[in-house]
């Protein structure tokens, strides 16, 4: 079974991470808001260090890292803007508080995939919880959801990174959606999603309906698109807005409820379509040796009667690894 995360689950494990962070040092979220990455380096159980961007790999949804340890540490892409710098920081230590918490990984059992899912979605939710406050948002996207150009404005008058402020958008999306980040290549930066089957940063998308016309024109479109997935699967038709941001394009995906028309009726599911899909199970493979096609974020559904396995396992904490009160 797929688990396709909702911004109100992500957002309610990131409530819990922060109160259990400022529990064990006071104060913290709030230095954390000031300089994420200033603040951390006074931990003495943690490692900071900056690396370049193309160390960090594809698999989190941020140019960041964290290992376990003993001792842990955390990874950030030194090419990035301060304020992507902090946003990624932050995600990272959301992976080590959750990964050194009881409390935390109850919610992760509750999960279908046993919380992989639910665990980088919340990391995301936790950093964009302490970058943004709650009336700063509240000033900028509407109530009905957020458009395009609303999360432009709100990004220009936060001074936050534009993955946190994605974030923050997504949390108010009325339906089922997407927001991504993409360059001017067409690649995804960031997504994120809500209630659908989650994008995989370094993506390419510049060329599907919507985002290839602001592509080609000012950056400004709406209209109706499908997303690719790996292997060149679509997903279902979404409602779409783009808006520039400053050398990146910002859009907004929907399944209905398009916050920038009057009306706007559920899509009709026509995703995934896949050209070609052949799904090999080799001698090898075994609960612990699973198929790419079984773990990805962005894979395809395994077909019915193939086993799918999961590497996953709930990680209990040892003191060693376990934060260290304030």
């Amino acid at each position: 079974m797929v688990n396709y995360v909702l911004a109100a689950a992500a957002r309610a494990q990131a409530t819990a991470m922060m109160a259990e962070l400022d529990a064990h040092r006071p104060g913290a979220t709030q230095r954390l808001a000031q300089d994420a990455l200033a603040e951390m380096q006074t931990w003495p159980e943690l490692t900071v260090r900056r690396v370049a961007e193309a160390q960090t790999g594809p698999r989190c949804s941020v140019a960041g890292a964290y290992a376990p340890g003993p001792p842990p540490q955390i990874v950030v892409a030194d090419s990035t803007s301060p304020a992507r710098q902090d946003f990624t920081a932050l995600h990272e230590l959301g992976h080590h508080l959750q990964q050194n918490s009881f409390a935390l990984m109850d919610a992760f059992a509750r999960q279908p995939d046993r919380g992989v899912l639910l665990e980088d979605a919340a990391c995301d939710a936790f950093a964009a919880e302490i970058l943004l406050p709650a009336p700063l948002v509240e000033h900028h996207l509407a109530s009905d959801g957020p458009t395009a150009p609303d999360i432009v404005e709100l990004w220009r008058a936060s001074g936050a990174s534009r993955m946190a402020v994605c974030v923050r958008a997504i949390q108010h999306l009325p339906a089922p959606g997407h927001i991504l980040l993409l360059d001017t290549g067409g690649q995804v930066v960031f997504a994120a999603s809500h209630g659908l089957r989650p994008l995989q940063r370094g993506s390419f998308q510049g060329d599907i309906p919507t985002i290839a016309q602001a592509r080609a024109g000012q950056g400004r479109a709406q209209g109706r698109t499908q997303i690719r997935y790996r292997d060149g699967i679509l997903g279902r038709e979404l409602h779409a807005q783009t808006a520039p941001m400053d050398g990146y394009l910002v859009a907004v995906l929907v399944t209905d409820s398009a916050p920038w028309r009057a009306f706007t009726p559920p899509t009709k599911d026509t995703g995934p379509q896949a050209r070609e899909y052949i799904c090999e199970i080799r001698p090898r493979c075994s609960p612990t040796a699973p198929t790419a096609a079984s773990t990805a974020p962005d894979a395809p559904p395994v077909p019915s009667g193939h086993p799918r396995f999961s590497t996953r396992e709930l990680r209990r904490p040892s003191r060693a690894n376990h934060p260290t009160p304030g």
